[in-house]
């Protein structure tokens, strides 16, 4: 089963990222399976990809305890109690609500008219309940992109109807910044205009002005390929990045906004080594040391480097970001494609594969 695993995980290096694969000196080159120079992600105890967590993209044991008593139970209390007692302030609450949301609209793709049936419950049983209205836009939210397309007028109607509960959430809950997030999405979709969105982040910004979450989800309107361009992008990373209070993970900012516009590689070999990534990247590195080790969005900014600096070839920076977010994939870059756990799988093979041609060993990884 091991050596059926590692074929797979060949056959999706040689077709995704073929490229860094091969250097003509210094670089990695792919062994046979079961060759004894075989790099072997197992070796560092790293997880298997089926055993990976796609859900979240760091553990959140709370979260996931409730989520198995509400999905096995079909009763929302238990939701709606951990989000009662999560803080208004900080991005653990926004998390929450985008996981419960996820957990919905995935039960309601696997098991139409049934699945998700809790969250209809909770709504209905408790209409002024703020953790309630806040997952059920965030659902809508998640419905209109899984299961319409954009800019049709079946994608209209579920996010104004997004937009309606939004409202009726931030009601209920007088300061969260949580319902204005999700109308980030809302605005993204439905194409707000500039001046419509600025009225719609200064109301984010007076309750969480230092918000990652918030940060990034903004970030998508202003990119080249929604509502923005390249420039205007990077103009609002680099200005969150340059305002950014201490340990805050807003410097990491520029690396998304790289990320948003990635030409495509075989066109542009160099650019993972030009200076524009590497400002980004080392921006991002500072902001990783510089956080609290429990920053709930560290992980999302870990993952984003595993992508860049394996495509830098610095495989030992790639293998110590692996160390700390091994086991959950349910963050950019990885959600953008079908299979986020055969997508990581494949980043995490080349960074052990460069890590050991380069003299590393499991030995002389750092924890």
């Amino acid at each position: 089963m091991e050596i059926l695993w590692f074929l797979i995980a060949l056959c999706m290096l040689a077709a995704v990222v073929g490229p860094f694969v091969l250097r003509r000196r210094g670089g990695i080159r792919l062994a046979a399976p079961g060759s004894p120079d075989a790099a072997d992600p197992d070796a560092y105890g790293f997880v298997r990809q089926e055993e990976l967590d796609i859900r979240l993209p760091g553990p959140d044991q709370d979260l996931l305890d409730v989520l198995d008593v509400v999905q096995r139970s079909q009763d929302w209390r238990a939701a709606s109690q951990l989000l009662a007692g999560t803080p208004k302030e900080g991005e653990v609450r926004w998390q929450r609500v985008q996981a419960f949301a996820g957990a919905a609209s995935l039960e309601l793709a696997q098991r139409p008219g049934v699945g998700g049936a809790w969250l209809r419950a909770w709504r209905a049983e408790a209409p002024k309940d703020a953790g309630g209205a806040a997952v059920h836009a965030e659902f809508l939210v998640q419905q209109a992109w899984r299961s319409s397309t954009a800019g049709t007028d079946d994608f209209r109607i579920i996010l104004e109807e997004a937009r309606t509960v939004c409202g009726e959430a931030a009601l209920l809950a007088p300061g969260d910044p949580v319902p204005y997030l999700t109308e980030l999405a809302v605005s993204r979709g439905l194409g707000y205009s500039h001046e419509e969105f600025d009225q719609l982040w200064a109301k984010v910004m007076d309750r969480a002005p230092a918000h990652m979450g918030a940060h990034i989800a903004a970030l998508h309107f202003w990119c080249e390929k929604w509502h923005g361009s390249r420039e205007e992008a990077d103009r609002f990373a680099t200005a969150a990045a340059a305002r950014a209070p201490q340990g805050s993970l807003l410097a990491a900012l520029p690396l998304f906004a790289v990320y948003e516009h990635l030409p495509e590689v075989n066109l542009v070999q160099g650019f993972y080594r030009s200076a524009v990534v590497t400002k980004a990247v080392e921006g991002a590195l500072f902001a990783v040391h510089a956080a609290r080790p429990d920053d709930p969005m560290l992980a999302h900014v870990r993952h984003l480097l595993v992508l860049f600096l394996v495509r830098m070839e610095r495989w030992s920076e790639a293998m110590a970001q692996l160390v700390h977010i091994d086991g959950h994939v349910g963050a950019l870059p990885w959600t953008q494609g079908p299979d986020p756990a055969a997508e990581y799988t494949v980043y995490r093979a080349l960074a052990v594969a460069g890590y050991e041609a380069n003299g590393g060993t499991p030995a002389t990884l750092p924890h």
